[in-house]
């Protein structure tokens, strides 16, 4: 027989999970019909709390834990605005914590929220799964991977496909006449390094353009790493003609040193970030992107942490990426040129 959860009768009710969990738990920011429709779904499903999670609740905190890597990149910040919106509208204050990109100080915060008895957390995880985000699990804090995942971990999560993205990147810059595409990675240690790394290879193979191992600098999703990676790749031999930066601080850096070398983006040089940071339109020239939606993860990610609580198991979600061209990777003798993409 299979189990009915909170996300059943949130459907059958026609209301978000944020509204069912509010109604289930007596909190009175919700309306009465909204109420009347969580009661009968209730009644018809025949749904019965989890007892575990049903005493847990009972000495809430109405609060959840959010962990970003690093707060200073636009990325997190439009996420944690997003996380932070989402759990208040559920009735849900949320403590932030700032890893720093730093494994030890994402130890510390968890140790804090863990702590503070927050009734689940949502976290952007560094490392290989021990220390603290170890103890989330002995300790069956209802928890919620976002952005990153941490191998051999059975935690629901809510991370992006870059493949598409990435692929459409390279072969958009291939198209331009690129042969040289010069490859700021993120850190091997986090799982979207690691996954955007191997996708760049497999779309370089693919168009068969240049495998040399020089046109990639390893940084570590801060902007100081950015810069450093662009002076590492314009020293080179043969400097490549076109970048694409992993993230969007990495990208900040970037822009910056190219500006400060007296290189003009998408004329002596193509760009490319991932990570579609509503400033990076605004951009003379704007910048290409691969985007994918901040905004959806964060909300997807409370609703599932809201599940997490209610004892549920939610399955994973991965989104989509795709590439945004703009002026930054247009070059002088073919604008806008590749593959039929959106541009805005």
């Amino acid at each position: 027989m299979v189990a009915i959860t909170i996300k059943d009768v949130a459907a059958l009710a026609g209301v978000s999970v944020a509204t069912a969990s509010r109604v289930l738990s007596g909190n009175p920011a919700t309306s009465p019909d909204s109420r009347a429709r969580v009661v009968a779904a209730v009644t018809e499903l025949d749904y019965r709390p989890n007892a575990q999670a049903r005493a847990l609740r009972s000495t809430r905190s109405d609060s959840i834990g959010l962990l970003v890597s690093d707060v200073r990149n636009p990325f997190f910040a439009d996420l944690a605005h997003t996380v932070e919106q989402a759990a208040l509208a559920a009735g849900y204050v949320t403590l932030l914590g700032n890893a720093n990109e730093r494994k030890e100080q994402q130890d510390r915060y968890l140790d804090t929220l863990i702590s503070r008895r927050v009734d689940g957390i949502i976290v952007a995880p560094l490392g290989d799964g021990s220390g603290s985000i170890r103890s989330l699990i002995t300790r069956e804090i209802p928890t919620v991977f976002v952005d990153r995942t941490v191998d051999g971990l059975d935690i629901p999560s809510v991370t992006t496909d870059s493949e598409a993205g990435i692929r459409q990147a390279v072969e958009h810059l291939a198209a331009a006449g690129h042969t040289r595409i010069g490859y700021i990675s993120g850190p091997q240690a986090t799982s979207t390094g690691r996954d955007r790394f191997a996708a760049f290879t497999r779309a370089i193979a693919g168009t068969g353009l240049s495998q040399d191992p020089e046109l990639v600098y390893f940084g570590d999703y801060q902007a100081a790493s950015g810069s450093a990676g662009v002076h590492a790749l314009l020293q080179l031999r043969r400097p490549p003609t076109a970048l694409l930066a992993a993230d969007s601080l990495m990208a900040v850096g970037a822009i910056a040193i190219l500006h400060k070398l007296g290189r003009r983006i998408g004329a002596d040089i193509a760009l490319i970030a991932f990570d579609d940071i509503e400033w990076f339109a605004l951009l003379n020239p704007a910048l290409s992107v691969i985007s994918h939606s901040v905004e959806e993860m964060g909300r997807i990610a409370v609703d599932m942490l809201l599940q997490v609580i209610d004892g549920a198991k939610p399955e994973s979600v991965v989104l989509p990426s795709e590439l945004i061209v703009r002026a930054s990777s247009s070059t002088p003798t073919s604008p806008a040129s590749g593959p039929s993409l959106r541009t805005n």
